[in-house]
């Protein structure tokens, strides 16, 4: 077994500063058949109030079902997490979940989606109008706000799903490969989009990813994962200077640093 990893703490974190989300030796175990088989093990780390880690590793390494049990969607079999420092076992207001699939009620307009969960606050009709035109115009689609999803791109569909979790002010963003079915172009904008919107309103995010590419141009911070079962293997800072030109020989340079750490 490998040896317990430290909490590793994120660069934004100041001293003195409690970090938005801490997780200490989580673990979990599915059954399968009449054995156990472990996804997660002894995953520790913590992300300060406004950081961007992607989580980048193979497929089957649990990035996804870290998600879930932070989101309070899984339970974990064994650790804890703490959401500004107090524990956090069921889903919550304070964590929000953009999913690959966009997830859109079919028969809600793009407006009516993006005020879904307002709907019961203690806020006006007047109110909730005025914040969802203030993210239509975030998300630029303005233009769009009485179509239904089949009618709109897959690329307008996340900036709708975005916007709707984003008007609940989470102080968590949980992202589950949330542009992975989009064309390159359109991931690109959705990219520039997200970073955009994090500096705007600097949510924590947890960004899950395949690409790294997508990583090095979002993250403030990677965590690599191993899978069999999934372990965190190392952190690494992202150095590179905003905007990050996927050109530049830096980027390359970092690009294939990852790559080497990953095959190891």
């Amino acid at each position: 077994m490998k040896p317990r990893l430290q909490i590793i703490s994120g660069r934004r974190t100041d001293d003195g500063c409690q970090p938005a989300l801490t997780v200490d030796g989580l673990g979990k175990v599915f059954p399968s058949g009449s054995t156990l088989l472990p996804v997660l093990q002894d995953i520790s780390f913590s992300a300060a109030a406004g950081e961007l880690i992607c989580l980048l590793g193979p497929s089957g390494c649990g990035k996804t079902t870290l998600l879930n049990i932070i989101a309070g969607f899984t339970p974990c079999s064994s650790g804890t997490f703490n959401v500004h420092g107090r524990p956090a076992t069921r889903p919550g207001p304070d964590r929000c979940v953009v999913f690959q699939e966009d997830a859109l009620f079919p028969w809600l307009t793009v407006a009516e989606n993006i005020a879904f969960g307002l709907t019961g606050r203690t806020r006006g009709r007047q109110a909730i109008r005025a914040e969802v035109e203030r993210f239509l115009a975030l998300v630029d689609l303005q233009a769009f706000r009485d179509y239904l999803p089949r009618e709109i791109s897959g690329g307008m569909k996340q900036r709708v799903a975005l916007a709707r979790v984003l008007v609940l002010n989470p102080r968590v963003l949980l992202m589950d490969e949330p542009f992975g079915a989009l064309d390159a172009q359109t991931r690109e904008e959705m990219q520039n989009l997200l970073l955009s919107l994090w500096q705007t309103f600097a949510h924590t995010i947890l960004f899950v990813t395949h690409d790294i590419t997508e990583a090095i141009t979002l993250a403030d911070r990677i965590l690599i994962f191993d899978r069999h079962p999934g372990r965190l293997r190392s952190a690494v800072d992202v150095p590179l200077a905003r905007p990050r030109k996927k050109e530049s020989d830096v980027f390359h340079h970092f690009y294939r640093r990852l790559c080497n750490m990953l095959r190891k």
